[in-house]
């Protein structure tokens, strides 16, 4: 088998998504991963070099990659003693496995010649991070569309859904970065929370203090040395006494800053399982709000611009080569993903800066029964 690798610059294509129960998975593919050798790195051997960096692999992947060339220096062969130096080239040639989402579809709202704006899944990422690669935003659209480039102008988390704008040009980007910047944006969202959220307006500011390597957020007091100034408004917009839908806008833009102020006001998402104590989550909606929370209430607004692909496909071409020295193979997945998650019940619904607004409907979660 002739072995094809791509690179940043290969972009994806239909063909590479295959659907299966609702969820969008990405065929393997082989890809080469350029990094370069910090200075902290230098000194260790090639192996030992990406077993205590790379921990998500065994040990003797690493040897037997070293060996057969999918770990490579400077575009050359190293032996597993090789002690790499500072700023050399590391290639790491591997069978990319990257995590599913819920295949629900990337809907564009409206297509104007420097902006596009759609509606966002929950589980779907922006942009390439991490082990995501195509399985993004940019890189449906780019599959499903042809649309390309694209410059998000905003931040979704992964599990959040709603409105995204992107800049279809560099300049166009920078004069949405200049509004933010300059705080002449106003951003709204909707949030279903636990229990009858107070009836009048509520001012929460707290600083938010991030931790990267749990990967959440803590608030602090306003005064505290920890973290950074954050600050939210919150509006009841129903509630049945069990619990509430809130509008939600936020002043400053930290990191998971509603999900942690609305949890410091005692009123967190009510299946925000990060933030969230499993005694106070009604357990009767886990499970039920992965494929709702990103599905908007207006099936009719499926845009007029383009023909957008059924929600949920089932592809049965799921056929895709394994390779031997793949750790993932023969999934789909890779290991520690089931595709098993829920969508946050926190949407973006409207943007709006200088002479412009871009909204999107609200998702079927926010109707209190």
């Amino acid at each position: 088998m002739d072995i094809v690798w791509q690179t940043p610059a290969n972009p994806p294509h239909l063909h590479d998504y295959v659907f299966r129960n609702g969820i969008r998975f990405v065929r393997p593919y082989y890809f080469e991963f350029i990094a370069h050798v910090k200075n902290r790195w230098a000194g260790k051997t090639i192996v030992d070099l990406f077993a205590e960096e790379f921990k998500g692999r065994p040990y003797d992947y690493y040897v037997n990659a070293v060996k057969c060339g999918r770990i490579q220096v400077d575009g050359e062969m190293v032996s597993i003693s090789y002690v790499v130096k500072p700023s050399q080239k590391i290639s790491h040639f591997l069978h990319r496995h990257e995590p599913p989402v819920m295949a629900c579809d990337v809907l564009i709202l409206q297509k104007e010649p420097d902006v596009l704006t759609i509606c966002k899944p929950a589980s779907v990422p922006v942009h390439p991070c991490g082990q995501y690669r195509k399985n993004t935003v940019v890189g449906i659209l780019q599959a499903e569309h042809g649309l390309t480039p694209l410059f998000p102008v905003h931040r979704l988390d992964r599990l959040v859904s709603g409105l995204l704008i992107l800049a279809r040009n560099a300049a166009k980007a920078d004069i949405f970065r200049q509004q933010i910047e300059a705080g002449l944006v106003h951003k709204q969202y909707i949030a279903k929370v636990v229990g009858e959220f107070p009836e009048d307006e509520l001012i929460v500011d707290a600083n938010i203090d991030y931790n990267a390597r749990e990967g959440r957020s803590t608030a602090e007091v306003r005064d505290s040395a920890k973290g950074k100034p954050a600050s939210t408004k919150f509006t009841r917009i129903s509630t049945n006494g069990t619990q509430s839908i809130v509008l939600c806008e936020p002043i400053t833009g930290r990191t998971h800053q509603i999900r942690v102020h609305l949890k410091y006001s005692g009123h967190p998402i009510a299946n925000d399982m990060l933030y969230i104590s499993e005694q106070t989550v009604d357990r009767s909606v886990k499970g039920s709000s992965a494929d709702r929370s990103a599905r908007i209430s207006d099936v009719s607004l499926t845009s007029d611009l383009d023909e957008v692909p059924n929600a949920c496909r089932e592809n049965s071409s799921e056929d895709f080569s394994i390779d031997p020295m793949c750790t993932n193979c023969p999934n789909l997945a890779p290991k520690g993903y089931d595709g098993d998650e829920e969508g946050l019940w926190l949407h973006c619904f409207r943007y709006t800066g200088p002479g412009w607004t871009y909204e999107c409907p609200h998702p079927d979660w926010a109707k209190l029964i």
